[in-house]
């Protein structure tokens, strides 16, 4: 079989996969080097390979240019854009925060759970229609726009806090929530599903625009209560058809 590296989808997902080594290298630099390297860094380049990551799969509809390599790819791009980048962030959000000791080593849980995530979701095929945990990308631009706002003043985190929110975090990532997906079949009104899509979008555009990007992780906690409200909806409803 003849394998096709260059494709326009697959260099679209090393794209994302260079952003996130930008990324990476910008939380670590944070916390050894001697230049002083901003903690808001990391949420831009985690933007660029959100937006990488949504193309690469835009331009394999686009073009049919789907492949065996180009999903191992994606997963492998994700996996450090959105799993190791976090958990370097929230390392980095830890010193500055002026925790001390080997405490940090509990950050690195999100990226032990990010593979974890990510390696369910390619063999999971219950999430085509809604994805089970959070999806990666959404908890690492929760921790990017964290970092912004600690380091603008806008929030105040210890050291406790930032262990707590990995924990948290890395928990959300491989937990049993069902979370909608925005991945719009038809654009109808007519579906409950599609109703709830344009209030999250209607919301979360409200929210960037008003807020900033260090209110971008008011947008995840929204998406996390309206899923949480929508599993319940939906076991009460079963529940009912039951009985």
């Amino acid at each position: 079989m003849k394998i096709k590296y260059f494709t326009l989808p697959n260099i679209i997902t090393l794209c994302n996969l260079l952003s996130g080594c930008f990324a990476a290298l910008c939380a670590v630099a944070h916390i050894w080097s001697p230049v002083e390297v901003s903690l808001k860094l990391p949420l831009l380049f985690i933007v660029a390979s959100a937006i990488f990551d949504f193309l690469d799969g835009l331009s394999a509809r686009l073009t049919g240019q789907y492949s065996p390599l180009g999903v191992q790819l994606d997963s492998l791009a994700d996996m450090v854009s959105f799993g190791v980048v976090p958990a370097l962030t929230l390392t980095a959000m830890f010193s500055a925060a002026g925790g001390e000791g080997w405490w940090w080593l509990i950050c690195l849980s999100v990226a032990l759970c990010s593979a974890l995530r990510l390696a369910r979701f390619n063999i999971d095929e219950e999430q085509h229609e809604k994805f089970i945990g959070l999806p990666t990308p959404a908890l690492a631009l929760a921790i990017g726009s964290l970092a912004w706002a600690m380091e603008s003043g806008v929030v105040a985190l210890s050291p406790s806090i930032i262990l707590a929110i990995s924990v948290v975090g890395a928990w959300l990532l491989i937990s049993p929530i069902g979370m909608f997906s925005l991945k719009f079949r038809s654009l109808s009104l007519g579906e409950p599903v599609n109703r709830l899509r344009y209030l999250f979008v209607v919301a979360a555009a409200a929210i960037a625009i008003i807020g900033g990007p260090a209110w971008v992780w008011c947008i995840i906690v929204l998406y996390i209560l309206l899923s949480i409200v929508v599993e319940i909806a939906g076991c009460c409803k079963n529940k009912t058809k039951r009985a």
